[in-house]
């Protein structure tokens, strides 16, 4: 007795016989622990172990105690998750069944049309056989048909594009010049458009993938992983530099003896692009591959690049609680930020694979789908072995190898001021995805601090949950943006009118999705080249000095920043809130002033009052009575090698001080403007170097800019609205005025 209680001989647990020990490991978190930690949760569900010793010091809490709360946090969600799809599933299968049961009973009171007595029926197996028979004998009829088009026309029925009657108006909305249209034209109703947001074109959907597609999917991306891995790491005489620009780019010929494929490039019509190149991001190896395999994710990483991506089957799913082995039939949408470059589709497997500790590859290559899926896709675009390695570096680095090798349809109608960028591979290119993916990381890292080190990155913001709200509503922005100027089809835009040898680009759409102004938004974009550097472009746009030379609502009046935010390393990735007066304004009574005063209104006031001059301008004497400061302008600017971004957007004070604060954002209207700057890709031979001089402005082409410049104006916030074409010239003539003023601010003429 006295040594089994003395010594613990008994058997006994100790933590169990002892309540004070078994008090003692029991810990209850405080709710700004259990705050801060799902906050980061949210970001990061698989923190590393420099993250979570951060937070171990800032909660005051053990690393093994952060550790522990992550991995129950993570159970918890996927029991969730789990719970969720099984109610969906029975859901499911409850309306499977009761429209089973619906069909039956429907058959067993089928009548004759004719006598109507029951119906003499034949066997379901004859039946079947006649629809197969019938089937097979039309898509014979198809396949002589189409064979017969393409000796005539050079193309087979099935590549050709669906031709769509347009109905409603016949009403010519041609402004693609910079000229304007007749005041006070008729309206137009959107509802008649083809291609507005209440048709808006669905991706074709796949009914299911069989288990030997399956199989064959595996296959074809093993070999693709297996031929990506030997490109990253072989050099000459597979890679050799551009004597163009210096970029690596595969030798066509070793590429074709390496890896021998049939009918590479036998078509005149099909080019190649390819190209590598590598950099370290300021992001760990395991978070980047979990943005790579989540295609919402992915393009959020890259909204400058994919304005559309879906996972459309999940092929394996990997080993549990990795990405490795996992296998995905992916959809994507990549574009450059005009209009007069047409958007790239494409369906692709996308497959992961760690090779070693802290080592992954991520491979893509082109799938062949059914006909049907293919000709939907506008032209040809086929990925070849593409995707990047990712090697984990010290202190939550990561370096990036990147592999880009795709054969592209050279009848896409590309404008030739756009030429040279699509057609030397930059445009869509490794080094695009390096510059925009090394950016975008930094951004992430700002986005993210949580330590009194913030205060160095912001400046008027109180807190890093205000700095944190109001870096997610200006990346809201410039997605929004992304997509108003985009060539895509799939964002519910009618196209107005199209570009006339680099005209204007007018199109409209009904807007009711939340953090936009309900009713009719038109946008109206263009692009223009400028033989100055796109470094120079880029400073001209964000100085605040110089604003007043392209800014309409300027007026020649400066603008005060009142807050930013540091947004990397580049002095010019910064988030700006900026001041403007508009006593000024309310003395401008040109047309062209007073519909964008107007439209900022619509914005921010919500007065939905088109076109009547008089409670117009008594809600504007209204908002600048009761404050003249209530206007704010939300601005970001970013750049990197390949392109920069100038985009801003009205906001109102209100929203400002929700964003400030911390609060969500989401519900915060934003109808954003702005430039898109990118090199032309052509060498540079010091001709572009900056607007010093006249000369040196008209002078060699080489080392230009490619310019978008885009507006977005809020026609009416009533449902019903109607467009009417005074509207579309107001658009037109306020392109037109920015056009010049930039052209004249940088001593440039194209005539």
């Amino acid at each position: 007795m006295e040594s089994g209680s003395g010594g613990g001989g008994s058997g006994e647990d100790p933590d169990f016989s002892d309540p004070q020990r078994k008090k003692k490991r029991y810990h209850r978190h405080t709710a700004r622990q259990i705050q801060e930690l799902e906050a980061v949760f949210k970001e990061y569900p698989h923190p590393d172990e420099k993250q979570r010793n951060q937070l171990s010091r800032d909660l005051g809490l053990e690393p093994r105690q952060i550790k522990f709360w992550f991995q129950n946090r993570r159970t918890q969600m996927k029991a969730q998750h789990e719970r969720a799809d099984n109610c969906a599933l029975k859901a499911e299968n409850d309306k499977i069944r009761c429209e089973n049961i619906a069909i039956r009973e429907a058959l067993r009171n089928v009548i004759c049309p004719n006598c109507g007595g029951p119906p003499v029926g034949e066997d379901s197996y004859f039946d079947e056989q006649k629809l197969r028979m019938e089937n097979a004998r039309l898509k014979e009829e198809l396949d002589r048909v189409s064979s017969m088009a393409a000796k005539y026309i050079g193309r087979p029925i099935s590549q050709l594009p669906s031709i769509q009657p347009i109905s409603g108006s016949s009403l010519d909305l041609s402004v693609g010049s910079f000229g304007g249209l007749p005041m006070g034209g008729p309206s137009l109703d959107l509802d008649l458009l083809p291609g507005s947001s209440a048709s808006v074109p669905s991706l074709p959907l796949l009914t299911g993938i069989s288990d030997m597609e399956k199989s064959l999917m595996s296959e074809v991306a093993a070999n693709a992983l297996e031929e990506l891995i030997r490109l990253f790491q072989m050099n000459e005489p597979l890679w050799m530099k551009s004597p163009i620009d210096g970029r690596e780019v595969l030798n066509l010929e070793n590429y074709q003896r390496m890896f021998p494929k049939p009918n590479h490039l036998k078509n005149c019509d099909i080019r190649a692009e390819t190209s590598r190149d590598s950099g370290v991001v300021i992001m760990n190896g395991l978070a980047l591959v979990d943005m790579f395999m989540d295609s919402n994710k992915w393009a959020e990483l890259f909204p400058t690049i994919v304005s559309r991506a879906k996972t459309i089957d999940v092929v394996t799913s990997g080993i549990v609680g990795s990405w490795s082995g996992s296998l995905q039939l992916m959809y994507a949408e990549m574009q450059v930020l005009s209009s007069l470059v047409p958007t790239r589709e494409l369906y692709f497997l996308r497959y992961c694979q760690q090779i070693e500790q802290g080592l992954w590859a991520i491979g893509d290559v082109s799938f062949d789908l059914s006909r049907e899926i293919q000709s939907a896709l506008p032209y040809y675009i086929r990925k070849l072995p593409s995707g990047c390695l990712i090697q984990d570096l010290p202190n939550g680095y990561s370096k990036v190898t990147w592999v880009e090798h795709v054969e592209v349809e050279d009848k896409n109608p590309t404008h030739r001021i756009y030429w040279d960028l699509v057609h030397s591979g930059m445009a869509f290119g490794a080094e695009r995805w390096i510059s925009t993916l090394q950016r975008m990381c930094e951004r992430f890292a700002c986005l993210m601090v949580t330590t009194s080190s913030s205060r160095d990155l912001s400046a008027g913001i109180p807190s890093p949950e205000g700095r944190r709200s109001l870096m997610k509503l200006s990346q809201r922005m410039i997605k929004n943006f992304c997509t108003s100027i985009s060539a895509s089809s799939g964002h519910g835009w009618t196209t107005l009118s199209g570009f006339n040898d680099v005209g204007v680009r007018v199109t409209v759409h009904k807007s009711s999705d939340p953090g936009q102004p309900n009713g009719v938004v038109l946008s109206a974009t263009t692009s223009m080249w400028l033989p100055v550097s796109p470094q120079v472009v880029f400073n001209f746009f964000r100085d605040d000095r110089t604003r007043s030379q392209w800014d309409v609502l300027s007026n020649g009046n400066s603008v005060q920043e009142v807050a930013h935010i540091a947004n990397g390393s580049h002095p010019g990735n910064r988030i700006s809130v900026l001041r403007v007066s508009l006593l000024e304004l309310i003395q401008l009574n040109r047309p062209l002033w007073f519909n964008l005063l107007i439209s900022y209104f619509y914005c921010n006031c919500y007065c939905g009052l088109v076109g009547n001059w008089f409670i117009i301008m008594g809600s504007i004497q209204q908002a600048l009575n009761s404050s003249q400061n209530n206007m704010l302008i939300l601005q970001e600017c970013c750049t990197d090698p390949s392109g920069s971004l100038v985009v801003y957007s009205p906001v109102d004070l209100p929203a400002i001080n929700i964003a400030m604060s911390g609060e969500d954002t989401s519900y915060v209207p934003l109808l954003p403007s702005g430039f898109t700057i990118s090199p032309d890709g052509r060498p540079d031979q010091g001709g572009g170097a900056g607007p010093s001089t006249s000369s040196n402005m008209q002078g060699s082409r080489s080392g230009g800019s490619l310019v978008t410049v885009a507006f977005q104006i809020l026609v009416s916030s009533l449902p019903s609205a109607k467009l009417n074409m005074e509207s579309v010239t107001t658009v037109n003539n306020l392109i037109n005025t920015t056009v010049h003023q930039i052209k004249a601010a940088l001593n440039y003429s194209s005539s």
